[in-house]
């Protein structure tokens, strides 16, 4: 480690933030030695915060329709091979009371931008699911909607709202998305759910195309400045039937080491291990979990529909992350020295200084 990113290294174990220009110099200067410290030092603050507790979340995923066309996704529109479904609010209820069978309390409705969904449909999703699971949280990864249908949704009764920033770089969200897709109304969905009182939870993709320690740089202060209560992050898979079928897939490496340094910039946030990680690594979640993520989604789906919501190729449809085999997932934990828990595992805030306080800034 160089004595440029050990004093980086030092500055992010102490609780400080740094400057885009630090974050990008930290990104290429790392090494094993600093992976190796950064990620002592979030474990030990996660622990602080949430034991060795790992949060379960049961994912149902709604719908593979989408009208959006992101260039780096399965379920891209202009995929005619993509095969489409979408499930009806009964479909959802059932899934939902399997889940709180096997004990999860906690439900993630995910899908493409579908308009079939429209703020009554949902409405009533979310009133059921809250009638019957009055001690359950639900949260939604629905994509960006208007300002009035997050407050109806919020109204309904979600708890939480997941929507990826992809990038925090105005060129690097052009690259990704089609031209119809707005930077600026990304930023503006993510200030308009934490202004409606959601526990809200931004993210990234780690290697996707064009991505630099430049732009990672911007993802880090985003994410600094915004406090996000979840944080998603996994790395790029590219998926045959897009335009970027051809790139390279993200690091698992990185994907750790970001996961250690965001712990340290977000102490309480509840930070996922990924389906993608355990995608491209076999302990892919383990070693997520042991760089200062706490929580796991295994999926609620259908069996039928699993393989069909194919965001990027060979996604993992079967074994541990299906929800049906919480005591495999439950038992990985227990060998790296963790604790399965499925109550609804809020984010818990820590005293945070005046100053900290003060980098929460609005977008």
């Amino acid at each position: 480690m160089t004595e440029t990113v050990r004093a980086l290294v030092d500055r992010l174990c102490a609780g400080e933030h740094l400057t885009e220009p630090e974050y990008a110099a930290l990104v290429a200067g790392r090494d094993g030695e600093a992976a190796a410290r950064l990620r002592e030092r979030a474990v030990a603050v996660r622990r602080s915060i949430y034991g060795d507790a790992v949060f379960t979340r049961g994912l149902i995923e709604i719908s593979s329709f989408c009208k959006n066309d992101c260039l780096y996704c399965g379920i891209r529109r202009s995929n005619a091979n993509a095969q489409r479904y979408r499930l009806t609010g009964e479909e959802i209820l059932l899934c939902a009371q399997e889940g709180y069978r096997l004990g999860f309390r906690t439900f993630v409705l995910q899908g493409g931008e579908d308009g079939y969904y429209t703020d009554s449909v949902l409405w009533d999703i979310i009133r059921a699911l809250k009638r019957r699971f009055p001690d359950c949280a639900v949260t939604l990864s629905l994509g960006e909607r208007s300002l009035d249908s997050y407050r109806a949704l919020r109204q309904a009764g979600a708890d939480r709202y997941l929507l990826r920033h992809e990038t925090a770089d105005r060129a690097h969200y052009g690259a990704l998305h089609p031209r119809e897709m707005s930077f600026d109304n990304r930023m503006r969905c993510l200030q308009d759910l934490r202004t409606l009182g959601y526990q809200v939870g931004c993210g990234f993709m780690v290697g996707s195309p064009g991505q630099t320690p430049e732009t990672l740089a911007k993802d880090l202060a985003f994410v600094a400045a915004f406090q996000p209560d979840m944080c998603g992050i996994g790395p790029f898979i590219p998926h045959r039937d897009t335009p970027f079928r051809d790139r390279p897939a993200g690091s698992v490496e990185l994907t750790c080491f970001l996961l250690s340094v965001i712990r340290l910039l977000c102490p309480a946030v509840l930070l996922p291990a990924t389906t993608a990680l355990g995608t491209l690594h076999p302990q892919g979640r383990e070693l997520g979990i042991q760089s200062g993520a706490n929580v796991v989604m295994p999926n609620l789906s259908p069996l039928s529909v699993r393989k069909k919501y194919a965001l990027y190729d060979n996604k993992l449809c079967t074994g541990e992350e299906s929800a049906q085999c919480r005591a495999c997932l439950e038992q990985r934990m227990r060998s790296i020295g963790y604790e399965l828990v499925t109550h609804r595992g809020d984010v818990r805030k820590p005293q945070i200084p005046r100053e900290r306080k003060a980098r929460r800034a609005p977008l």
